[in-house]
Formats: C-alpha cells, sequence, structure tokens
C-alpha cells in the first residue's frame, strides 16, 4: 500500500495521459522557488544568421549576451560572480540532414522520424522501417546548397568559444586576476573517471569557471545560483534525433535547462539558438506551457498511432 510519487516539470506524455484518465493524481506547483520570475527566453532564427553572413556556432544575440555590458563573460561575470551555461546535446550516433537556408530536415516518408546519415556510404536511414537513400546533396525543399551534415559537439563547442573569447578580450586591469575566460566541460567524454563529475560541478559552484559547457548532463537537478545567461547551441539537436518522441524530448530538455538561469537573486536570461524556431516544441518550450505542448503532441500521437494510443 506504498504511495509513488512521481515529480518533474515536464512529466512524459504517457504519464500525464494516464493522470488525465485518472490513474494518477495530479499535484501542481505553479510559482518557482521563493517566487523568482521565470527567465526570460528569445529564440534565434539560425537561418537569417546564415543570410546575414554569421557561419559562427554562436548567434549576435548570443555572443552579445556573453560579451555585452548587462551579461558580459569578461567582465561581469568575472568581477561579480555571474556565471553561463552552454547546452548542447550532441549524441554521437544521431546525425542528421537539415538545410541550413530553410531549416527543412530530411524525415523518413513513411515514419515521421529524423533519417540518420551513415558517412560509410552516403546515404540517410531510417532506423524504425528501414528506409534508405542516398543522401541529398541540394535541399528537396527549395533547392539550397546549404543543405549540411548536423554533427557538432560540446568539444568543438569548448573550442569554437575559446576562439571567440580569447584572454585578449579581457581588460587589462583584469588580466592579472583572470588571465582567461574559464570553462567546464560536462559530457560522457569529461566524467569517466569515479569523481570526475563531482569534481566538475564542484568547482563551477565554487565560482572556478565562468561557463559550463555541457550535454543533457546539465539540463536539470542542479541549482546555480550564479548562473544569469543560458545558451542552448542547437535546440534542433534533439528535435530532429530519429525517435517518435523527439518533439517531447527537444520540450522536456529545453524546459529543464531553461530553469538553469535566474535562480538566486539575479534575473536570468536564456538564448534558444534553432533553424526550426516556428516549431511547437521550441515555441512553448520558450513559454514553459507544458499543457498547451501536451495537447498539440498528444494529437500527432494520435494521428500517427504512437503510444499511448498502440
Amino acid at each position: 500500500h506504498a504511495s509513488l510519487v512521481l515529480g518533474s516539470a515536464t512529466p512524459s506524455i504517457d504519464t500525464y495521459a494516464r493522470t488525465l484518465h485518472g490513474q494518477n493524481v495530479l499535484l501542481e506547483m505553479r510559482e518557482r522557488v521563493a517566487g523568482r520570475p521565470l527567465p526570460e527566453v528569445e529564440i534565434v532564427d539560425m537561418r537569417k544568421e546564415l543570410v546575414s553572413g554569421n557561419r559562427s556556432i554562436f548567434s549576435r544575440a548570443l555572443h552579445d549576451a556573453l560579451e555585452a555590458a548587462e551579461l558580459p563573460v569578461v567582465e561581469v561575470h568575472l568581477t561579480q560572480g555571474r556565471q553561463a551555461v552552454l547546452f548542447h546535446n550532441r549524441r554521437g550516433y544521431s546525425s542528421f540532414v537539415k538545410c541550413r537556408a530553410c531549416g527543412y530536415t530530411v524525415h523518413c516518408p513513411h515514419c515521421d522520424v529524423t533519417m540518420t546519415y551513415h558517412s560509410v556510404d552516403d546515404t540517410v536511414k531510417c532506423h524504425y522501417c528501414g528506409t534508405e537513400m542516398t543522401s541529398p546533396k541540394v535541399c528537396p525543399a527549395c533547392g539550397s546548397p546549404y543543405i549540411r551534415k548536423f554533427g557538432v559537439g560540446t568539444q568543438q563547442v569548448e573550442e569554437k568559444f575559446r576562439e571567440e573569447f580569447p584572454a585578449a578580450r579581457v581588460e587589462e586591469k583584469l588580466k592579472q586576476e583572470f588571465p582567461y575566460v574559464k570553462t567546464v566541460r560536462l559530457d560522457n567524454d569529461t566524467t569517466r573517471g569515479k569523481d570526475d563529475l563531482v569534481r566538475l560541478l564542484t568547482a563551477f559552484r565554487k565560482g572556478e569557471a565562468q561557463v559550463l559547457i555541457g550535454t543533457q548532463m546539465i539540463a536539470k537537478g542542479h541549482d546555480f545560483p550564479n548562473v544569469t545567461l543560458v545558451g542552448v547551441i542547437a535546440a534542433d539537436m534533439t528535435l530532429n534525433l530519429p525517435d517518435y518522441r523527439s518533439e517531447e524530448r527537444t520540450f522536456q530538455l529545453l524546459t529543464q535547462v531553461e530553469g538553469r538561469a535566474g535562480r538566486g537573486v539575479f534575473p536570468g536570461r536564456v538564448i534558444v539558438q534553432s533553424y526550426e524556431p516556428d516549431h511547437y516544441a521550441v515555441r512553448m518550450a520558450a513559454t514553459q506551457d507544458y499543457r498547451a505542448f501536451y495537447d498539440e503532441e498528444i494529437r500527432r500521437r494520435r494521428r500517427r498511432l504512437y503510444p499511448p494510443y498502440t
């Protein structure tokens, strides 16, 4: 006769469906801890960044937020102890093919999931039904040649960050105390040792690093009061996983990582970069409207006969 409590800001679609049908009891907490406001969320259209000539993995908005007067890495983050989180959920086996001009992604025509790129024979394959085709060289939707295999990982994000924010950007008066912007990277490659995870999280919590770069490991459960800025490098990484739950996964991860900003006395800001900024999972995560997302997603599940309908 034990009671089971399932706690989450983003419950699974299946669990919430059971709740609405009376199999679970719904208890809601509608306010953030200490009544603090949700962070301000800005969605950046990376297609427009490309058109304007910006080929960096950092949008101008994210770059400026890291550097500008209100949320600079090299000034306020160092002198007042504020920190930033850069989230990028790159998984090695989930490369997909996307048009950087219009946002089109190669999907299976039968299963409505993203097709996975295989470099051995230059094909895209559906891991659900086995459909296979040659990887397109131009976008089937708009004819653009800017169709690319997405596969940038957290290590590349860290390298690009250090390139764009070198020691030269630090004010002369701060160079002796803060010779460079320190980063901590948290992913499967950096946490293989028994104590690596605790060591890296402790270093960031103590302020020994100003920027935390990582995968889903950093998305939820962490309370860093000095984090005032969260940047999502590519929301499309999870949005285009070859899985019928990719939209659900995207909404969950975006909502959770957005919650890392503004947990202390300073307000938070979140910048989400996406080639599909109008996608319902991205838009509803920005407003953290779970019920609106559930209503949209459950309609899709019903139409495609995915769980909980089969």
